[in-house]
């Protein structure tokens, strides 16, 4: 895959399709441009090119030392699509992705046809604050590995465990499996930790879709319906599964942003 030198660092990308508009695709934490294997076959089929990309700290992008910031993604995200030629493009991160895209929405709202945030929030507040900490303190003792077992046990449904066994092992082995290190890990960890918007969302102004997975635990659906009642005119849905219900359900969630993004072309 290419690389391009962006706001100091390489990032490793992927650009597919061609479409006469673009979905730029952000991740959450530890997650590579893979994150959307499940999503960019539909996205293409309905007519549009869709970008992927590698954050800073993890996959085939620079990991320079941290700690790192969303403010900071969001830059990375502004100086590859600039290096891209890209405009008028829509944005739709999940989790970490969330929070980059909302800084990048408020920086640089003449760039955006519209916004799809999932499965994210404007602030951790005190239960997601403590969950990061554990996970903050439990990586440089146990691994990150270790802790991406834990991740896997807040990301899916009790159906999913019941139910989808294979699934489940294949998920659970690449969760295990991953090779970040251990202080890019933290570098990123650190931005979801310290990201906050709520005093800014006033500042987004690009049609917005907050979207969750109705069975959320990691990112309670309370703190993503917050996010919702900060942003002007923002729409609301929430998908079946949990907080990786891009990957446990792909399909409704594909649908429901491939409709909001239809009013939006």
């Amino acid at each position: 895959m290419p690389i391009v030198n962006a706001n100091g660092i390489e990032i490793n990308y992927r650009l597919e399709g061609d479409g006469p508009e673009t979905i730029v695709l952000v991740n959450g934490l530890a997650d590579d441009l893979e994150t959307w294997a499940y999503q960019t076959e539909d996205f293409l089929a309905a007519g549009y090119r869709v970008l992927a990309f590698d954050n800073r700290g993890v996959g085939s992008s620079s990991k320079p030392d941290g700690p790192y910031t969303t403010g900071l993604f969001a830059r990375d995200t502004k100086a590859l699509v600039d290096a891209l030629g890209l405009r008028g493009f829509h944005l739709l991160g999940t989790s970490m992705g969330g929070m980059i895209a909302q800084e990048y929405a408020i920086a640089n709202p003449g760039d955006l046809r519209s916004l799809v945030l999932s499965s994210t929030y404007a602030a951790p507040g005190p239960f997601c604050g403590r969950m990061f900490a554990l996970w903050a303190d439990l990586a440089p003792a146990l691994g990150v590995p270790l802790v991406m077992r834990d991740v896997t046990l807040w990301a899916f449904t009790l159906p999913f465990f019941e139910q989808r066994e294979d699934e489940l092992r294949e998920f659970e082995a690449a969760m295990a499996e991953g090779t970040q290190p251990l202080e890019a890990y933290l570098a990123q960890l650190s931005s979801i930790r310290t990201h906050d918007t709520t005093s800014r969302l006033d500042r987004i102004t690009a049609p917005t879709l907050v979207i969750a997975g109705e069975e959320d635990i990691l990112i309670p659906v309370a703190l993503s319906r917050r996010l919702h009642q900060g942003i002007a005119r923002s729409e609301w849905a929430t998908t079946p599964g949990g907080h990786a219900s891009i990957w446990e359900h792909p399909r409704p969630f594909n649908e429901a942003v491939l409709a909001f993004l239809a009013r939006h072309r």
